[in-house]
């Protein structure tokens, strides 16, 4: 009866911290539709740069005048809310945890977090331009590149979450060491399959050029070393640790 009786109050305090969330949610979401004319130019900045003159975005069907800024100012609010989402759940869970896990976990929603919009900053400064500037070049001459906005918000959102997804490289490294399903030494194994993995993903996610592949491939690969740094970092200051406590 006891446990039962636990059970329903950390639901209650669940439900309340998600109804907290979704309020905050609404908010910005109503904010970030309101202003989605700036929101959208700013996305649509990469293309607009490299088309043509007098070449626009066009909607091709009744609703995407609408549909397109509603699902931008969600996936916007969404991608904006995420790090006070995973301290809902932090704050949910963290009490449940040991210091020692705790202490380990909040650095790496942390890390994951900043990552994550890292990705997307990468993507849209440097890849964006690269893609478009390719697409609107190889366009034969009797063709006027003009895209469908619905579609390139589209475009835009799936590489930005493929991106974001990519720049996490370090956290499924330093998982996967403090976990113990891989040591230092064997995630140092996996090097050169990672860099096929890397340039593989940069060619299924960039333009058949080059520079756009290495511009993804590079960074990603050079992301996977960083978790190994930062995994030997962590192990360095255990055993640190160790001798005091032994002492």
């Amino acid at each position: 009866m006891q446990k039962t009786t636990r059970l329903i109050e950390h639901l209650i305090e669940l439900r309340k911290r998600m109804l907290s969330y979704c309020w905050i949610f609404l908010i910005i979401f109503s904010i970030a539709f309101y202003f989605s004319d700036p929101i959208f130019l700013t996305l649509a900045k990469p293309l607009l740069n490299i088309l043509p003159q007098q070449q626009n975005l066009i909607a091709t069907s009744v609703t995407g005048t609408l549909v397109a800024p509603l699902k931008l100012s969600f996936f916007l609010t969404l991608f904006l809310t995420m790090p006070l989402l995973l301290l809902q759940f932090w704050a949910f869970i963290a009490p449940g945890l040991y210091r020692r896990e705790r202490i380990q976990v909040w650095p790496l929603l942390m890390m994951s977090s900043t990552l994550f919009y890292s990705g997307i900053v990468f993507c849209y400064y440097a890849v964006l331009p690269l893609m478009f500037s390719f697409f609107v070049k190889i366009a034969p001459s009797y063709i006027t590149v003009m895209p469908d906005i619905d579609s390139y918000v589209a475009f835009c959102l799936k590489l930005f979450l493929a991106f974001g997804i990519c720049f996490q490289m370090p956290v499924v490294t330093l998982i996967l060491t403090m976990t113990g399903t891989l040591s230092i030494s064997k995630i140092k194994e996996k090097r050169p399959y990672v860099l096929v993995i890397a340039f593989t993903l940069g060619m299924i996610l960039t333009p058949p050029d080059v520079l756009s592949q290495i511009l993804l491939a590079v960074p990603l690969y050079l992301l996977f070393e960083l978790g190994i740094v930062l995994a030997k970092l962590r192990l360095y200051f255990i055993n640190q640790k160790q001798p005091s406590i032994q002492n």
